[in-house]
C-alpha cells in the first residue's frame, strides 16, 4: 500500500505539537510541553533544534509509528524571506534562512529544520512547510510607515488565519477568493487582518510591532514616550525587546499570560484584571475597525479565532463594538495542525501546486 502517513510539527515557544495522520484522518496529536528549565540551557533557539526532535522521535517511538509509511513531514513555516501564501518544499536555500533567522528568531523557525531532517532520515518522505508567518500579500500602500527608515512588514498567524478563512467559505458554500473578511487571531500574540478576495491585503506586526497588545506583547506604543524609555539609560536594547515581545502586554500588567487566569480573575472582581480585558477587547476591535477602512466597508464577514476566542465575554465585547461592520463569526482555538495536514494531502495527490523557495 502507497505511503500515506502525514506527520505535522509546530514548535511554538513553550511547546511542540505534533500529530500523525492517515490522509485527512488523525491517528494522534500531542503537545509536548516545555518548562523555562527545559530551555534555559539553550542561548538561541536553533540551539533546541536536538533537543525537541528527540521528543518528537521518542514519541513516535513510544507510539510503535511505522516510520517507513510517512510520505510527508510538514513544518509550522518559520521567520523565512517574505513569500506568498502556499506549501514549499524545503530546500537548502531556505534551511540556510531558518537557521540564521533571516526575518528574526522565533520558536516556529525549528518546524522546517525538524521536518527536514526527518524526512531525510526516512526512506522515501519529503519536507515541506505550509503558510509561514512572513507570507506577504500586502498591497503597496501599506508598507509605508511614516519614516523611510523604516517599512512596514507582513508578520502575522498566516497559517490559522488561512485555515479558518478556507472553512468559513467552505461553510456558506463559496471560494475564499470570492470573499472580503476581517480575521482576527487572539492568542499568544494578536494579529487583524485584511482578507480581499484570497490575499492579506494589511495585517498588523503581531511579533514585535504594531496593533493589540497580547497576552506576552505590547503591541503598538507611543512613540515618543518608546524612544524616551530606549535612551533613559535603565533598559538595555534586550530589556526592551523583552519589553515588546514576552514580558509585555498582559502578563506586564498582571503577572501571568495565561488569559484563562485573568478572565477568572476578573470574574472574581478584580478591578485590574477587569480593565485588562475590557482594554484587550477594545484595542482588537479598534483594528477591526481600521481593517474595515482597508476593505472599504465591503465586508462579508469578521471572524474571531485563537484560544482567546474561547472567553465568550471576550468574544461579547467585541461583538457589541463592530457586529455594525458585519456578522461575527467564532472559531476558537487554531486549526494550525489539520491545515499542515490538508495542504501536505493536496499536494501528496498533485492537486496543490508545490512551490519553490528561492
Amino acid at each position: 500500500m502507497e505511503n500515506r502517513l502525514i506527520l505535522a510539527i509546530n514548535p511554538g515557544s513553550t511547546s511542540t505539537k505534533i500529530a500523525l495522520f492517515e490522509e485527512e484522518t488523525l491517528l494522534f496529536e500531542k503537545s509536548i510541553i516545555h518548562s523555562s528549565s527545559d530551555l534555559a540551557p539553550f542561548d538561541k533557539i536553533t540551539d533546541q533544534f536536538q533537543f525537541r526532535k528527540e521528543l518528537i522521535m521518542n514519541e513516535l517511538a513510544t507510539r510503535k509509528v511505522k516510520l517507513e509509511k510517512i510520505a510527508i513531514v510538514v513544518g509550522r513555516g518559520g521567520l523565512v524571506k517574505p513569500i506568498e501564501s502556499g506549501i514549499y518544499k524545503i530546500n537548502g536555500r531556505m534551511i540556510e534562512d531558518l537557521r540564521s533567522g533571516y526575518s528574526g528568531q522565533h520558536a516556529s523557525n525549528l518546524g522546517g529544520l525538524i521536518a527536514d531532517e526527518i524526512a531525510g532520515s526516512l526512506p522515501s518522505a519529503d519536507a515541506f512547510i505550509v503558510d509561514p508567518v512572513v507570507v506577504d500579500e500586502f498591497q503597496d500602500v501599506a508598507r509605508i510607515s511614516g519614516h523611510p527608515a523604516i517599512t512596514r512588514r507582513s508578520i502575522f498567524h498566516a497559517l490559522n488565519q488561512k485555515a479558518v478563512a478556507r472553512l468559513y467559505a467552505a461553510s456558506i458554500g463559496r471560494k475564499y477568493e470570492d470573499l472580503n473578511l476581517i480575521i482576527a487571531h487572539m492568542g499568544g500574540g494578536v494579529s487583524v487582518g485584511a482578507h480581499r478576495s484570497g490575499k492579506v491585503v494589511d495585517v498588523n506586526n503581531a511579533l514585535d510591532g504594531d496593533g493589540s497588545f497580547s497576552p506576552e506583547r505590547s503591541g503598538s506604543l507611543p512613540a515618543g514616550q518608546l524612544a524616551a524609555i530606549c535612551f533613559s539609560g535603565k533598559y538595555t536594547h534586550d530589556e526592551v525587546k523583552s519589553m515588546l515581545t514576552g514580558k509585555g502586554g498582559m502578563v506586564a500588567y498582571l503577572g501571568t499570560n495565561s488569559f484563562k487566569e485573568v478572565c477568572l480573575m476578573a470574574e472574581r472582581g478584580d478591578k485590574q484584571a477587569i480593565l485588562i480585558t475590557k482594554a484587550l477587547a477594545y484595542q482588537i476591535s479598534k483594528e477591526i475597525g481600521a481593517m474595515a477602512s482597508v476593505l472599504h466597508g465591503k465586508v462579508d464577514a469578521i471572524i474571531l479565532t485563537g484560544g482567546m476566542a474561547y472567553q465568550q465575554s471576550t468574544v461579547d465585547d467585541i461583538k457589541t463594538m463592530v457586529e455594525f461592520i458585519s456578522e461575527v463569526v467564532v472559531y476558537p482555538g487554531e486549526d494550525e495542525m489539520k491545515s499542515l495536514a490538508y495542504n501536505a494531502l493536496l499536494a501528496l495527490d498533485g492537486k496543490l501546486e508545490i512551490k519553490t523557495y528561492s
